[in-house]
C-alpha cells in the first residue's frame, strides 16, 4: 500500500509528536532528552565523526577527522562539556621507524577499560599502509605512547571487551584515478598490558585465501587495478564488532553486501557471508525513489535493496550472538569507474538497457524509479545484454542477524516513514542543505551508525541517520521481536544549526554514567562539529 502525502502539507510545523510503538514489559516507555552539546565551530568538515567515552575519567575522544587529532571533552558536567586538550597523531614516530606526516587523517577512536586509547590514522597517501597510535587517556599532557604501522586506510578500531586485543579494519580504498588499489585486510594487534604494542604484535588477517573462490552472492566487481590480488583489493573492510567472549570478530564489508568472520587468536579470515538482499516489492518493504515526485511517496517497487551495512554491533540473546546492522550502502566511484547510474539513463552511453518486458516502461518516468540510482555491476542478464534485475544501495533499514549470516529481523521501510511523520518538510532531507525528499533517489534517510545499551534489563539498539539527522531507538530485547520505540531529532532545519550529519554513537552505562544511575548516549555529528550528550529515562507515558 502506498504512503503520499502531497508536498505542501509539508509545509506545516515539521515536528510531530511520535507515539512510540513499543514499550518495555514494565509498562514504561524509554525517553531520549537532550542534556548537552559541545560545538566545534567548524561545519561540513568531519570535525565530529567518532565518539568514545572512557568511564573513570568521564572523558569523550572525539575523532575531528580533518585535522588528524581526537578532541579530549571532560563530561563530568554533562550539560556543558568542556574541552580539554587534543591528542594530536602527526609527526609521532612508529614502531617501525616512520613518522606520521602532516596531511594524514583520524579516522577512528577507542578506548580500553584502563583507559589506553588508540586512534586509527589514515596516510597523507591514503593507499599507503596507514598507523594505529597509543594514548594514556587519562593524562594531562596528550603525548602519544607510540604507534604501530598497520594497512592502508585503518578506518575503525575495537578493543576486544577483555582488552587483550585492538582490532583494525583497513579498507584499502583505491586512489582517486583508480590507478592503484590496495588490499583491504584487518589488523589484530595484541595489546599488553602495560606499555604499549610493538609492531611484532601486529598481524594483518588477509583475504588471500578467497582469491581463487569467492562465496556465491559476495560483490566483486569494478575494474581490477591490483592484478596480484585482485579479490583481496575489492574486499573493503568497513567496520568491526566483537563477540563477549573476545574470540570472533565479524567485520561489514560494504561494498561487497558482507560480513567477514576472524578468528582473532590466529590473525585469520575464516568465512566470508553474502547478506543477500531486500525485496522492495513486497508489503512493509516500501521505499520512495524519487526526488522528483513532489510528494512522499513509500511505496512497494521492483527494485532489490543491497543491505551493503556501515556500522554493525553485536549483543547475546539465549546465549547466542546477533549482529546488528546498520544498512547505508555505497556506491563505488573512483577514476573513470562509476558503479551509480539512474534507471531512466539505463541504455544510454554505452550503459545496457532494461530487459524487454522485465519492467512496466513507465517505471522510467521521474516520479517513479526513473530517478533512483542503481548499480550497473548487479543486475544483469547471463549474456549482459540487459538488466533484469535493480539493485539499489542500502536497504534504509536497520538488521538483525544470526552470526551464520540468517536474518531475524529487519525495521523494513519503518525508517522512512517514521521520518515521514516527525519531518514531513524535510522527508529525506540532505544533510549539508536543508530540503524535502532530496535523499530519495538515493539511499532515503542513510543509516550509519549503531550502538547497543541496556537499560534496566532491556536491550535497546541507537541507529544514527547520517542525512536527515537524527537516532531512531528500537527495543531489540528480544531480537526475533524488536520493536521501534522513539525517534529524536535536535536538527533546526529553517536556521541549519544543532546537530547535522550525525556518525558515531555510543551507549554510556548506568553505572559508568556521569549522571549516576542513569544512562546515556552520545553522538558525534559530521557536519556540524558537534557532540551531544542525551540521557535516557523509562518513564510510564
Amino acid at each position: 500500500m502506498k504512503l503520499r502525502i502531497a508536498a505542501c502539507l509539508g509545509l506545516v510545523a515539521a515536528t510531530i509528536a511520535l507515539t512510540p510503538t513499543a514499550q518495555a514489559s514494565n509498562g514504561k516507555h524509554l525517553t531520549v532528552t537532550q542534556v548537552g552539546t559541545y560545538a566545534t565551530g567548524i561545519f561540513d568538515e568531519a570535525a565530529a565523526e567518532i565518539v568514545t567515552y572512557d568511564a573513570k575519567s568521564k572523558r569523550l575522544f572525539v575523532v575531528n577527522a580533518a585535522q588528524a587529532k581526537i578532541e579530549v571533552l571532560d563530561a563530568r558536567k554533562p550539560a556543558t562539556p568542556t574541552k580539554l586538550f587534543d591528542l594530536q597523531t602527526t609527526g609521532t614516530t612508529a614502531a617501525d621507524g616512520s613518522t606520521i606526516p602532516d596531511g594524514s587523517s583520524a579516522n577512528s577512536v577507542d578506548v580500553r577499560r584502563d583507559g589506553l586509547v588508540a586512534v586509527a590514522v589514515e596516510s597523507a597517501t591514503k593507499t599507503d599502509n596507514g598507523w594505529v597510535v597509543f594514548f594514556d587517556g587519562r593524562s594531562s599532557t596528550g603525548k602519544p605512547l607510540g604507534a604501530v604501522r598497520v594497512g592502508a586506510q585503518p578506518d575503525m578500531v575495537a578493543f576486544t571487551p577483555d582488552g587483550d586485543y585492538l582490532l583494525a579494519a583497513n579498507e584499502g580504498e583505491p586512489n582517486d584515478d583508480f590507478t592503484v588499489d590496495p588490499e583491504g585486510s584487518v589488523a589484530v594487534i595484541d595489546t599488553p598490558r602495560r606499555g604499549v604494542p610493538r609492531q611484532r604484535d601486529v598481524e594483518l588477517a588477509d583475504f588471500h585465501r578467497f582469491e581463487r573462490k569467492v562465496p556465491h552472492g559476495v560483490r566483486i566487481f569494478g575494474p581490477k587495478v591490483n592484478t596480484q590480488f585482485p579479490v583481496s583489493a575489492n574486499l573493503e573492510p568497513e567496520y568491526i564488532t566483537v563477540d563477549k567472549r573476545s574470540r570472533t570478530a565479524y567485520v561489514t564489508l560494504q561494498e561487497a553486501n558482507a560480513i567477514a568472520e576472524i578468528d582473532i587468536r590466529k590473525a585469520r579470515v575464516t568465512e566470508l557471508r553474502a547478506l543477500g538482499v531486500k525485496d522492495h516489492s513486497r508489503k512493509h518493504n516500501g521505499i520512495d525513489p524519487s526526488d522528483r515526485d513532489d510528494a512522499i511517496a513509500i511505496d512497494r517497487v521492483p527494485v532489490y535493496g543491497m543491505y551493503q551495512p556501515d556500522a554493525v554491533a553485536s549483543y547475546t540473546f539465549g546465549g547466542r550472538t546477533f549482529l546488528v546492522t546498520a544498512n547505508e550502502g555505497d556506491v563505488r566511484e573512483w577514476g573513470d569507474y562509476v558503479e551509480a547510474a539512474r534507471v531512466k539513463d539505463l541504455g544510454d552511453d554505452g550503459l545496457a538497457p532494461l530487459c524487454a518486458g522485465a519492467f512496466d516502461p513507465s517505471v522510467t518516468e521521474d516520479a517513479e524509479l526513473g530517478r533512483l540510482n542503481v548499480s550497473i555491476a548487479s543486475g544483469l542478464k547471463a549474456d549482459g545484454s540487459c538488466y533484469e534485475r535493480l539493485y539499489a544501495f542500502g536497504a534504509r533499514s536497520m538488521s538483525i542477524w544470526t552470526t551464520n549470516g540468517r536474518q531475524v529481523f529487519d525495521s523494513g521501510d519503518e525508517f522512512e516513514r517514521v521520518t515521514a511523520e516527525a519531518k514531513p518538510a524535510f522527508f529525506n532531507s540532505n544533510h549539508t542543505e536543508a530540503n524535502f525528499d532530496g535523499r530519495s533517489d538515493d539511499k532515503g534517510p542513510e543509516p550509519e551508525g549503531v550502538t547497543i545499551g541496556e537499560v534496566r534489563g532491556r536491550t535497546y539498539a541507537f541507529v544514527s541517520l547520517e542525512r536527515v539527522g537524527g537516532v531512531l531507538v528500537y527495543d531489540i530485547t528480544n531480537p526475533y521481536r524488536a520493536e521501534f520505540v522513539s525517534y529524536v531529532n535536535n536538527r533546526d532545519f529553517a536556521n541549519q544549526t544543532g546537530d547535522l550529519g550525525p556518525e558515531g554513537v555510543t551507549f554510556i552505562p548506568a553505572d559508568e554514567s556521569p549522571v549516576r544511575g542513569t544512562p546515556m548516549l552520545a553522538v558525534a555529528n559530521e557536519v556540524s562539529g558537534s557532540t551531544t550528550l542525551y540521557r535516557l529515562d523509562l518513564r510510564r507515558p
